[in-house]
């Protein structure tokens, strides 16, 4: 073969690989697209969820949030003692 065909031939896949690449982000551009769509969705019917549940007595408070302590001490030493020994 000479080398122009070997050189078109060469175009040719690179073109290819490009071409296959290219396919390849648009799926994850999709993807991405969908799960940030089907997120959407389930937080806007768990919202909907939550505000049919809620009572007259409660329904201006929102849902109640647990304050978790992560702190790497004993479970006797809170988070002021913490503090303080980082001094």
């Amino acid at each position: 073969m000479s080398f122009e065909t070997v050189s078109l031939l060469m175009n040719w896949l690179e073109l290819g690989a490009l071409f296959a690449i290219l396919s390849r982000l648009a799926r994850t551009f999709d993807l991405i697209a969908n799960t940030q769509r089907e997120l959407r969705r389930a937080i806007h019917h768990l919202s909907e969820h939550q505000g049919a549940g809620l009572g007259p007595e409660n329904s201006f408070r929102g849902p109640e949030i647990i304050s978790v302590s992560h702190s790497s001490g004993p479970p006797g030493i809170g988070r002021d003692d913490l503090a303080s020994q980082s001094v």
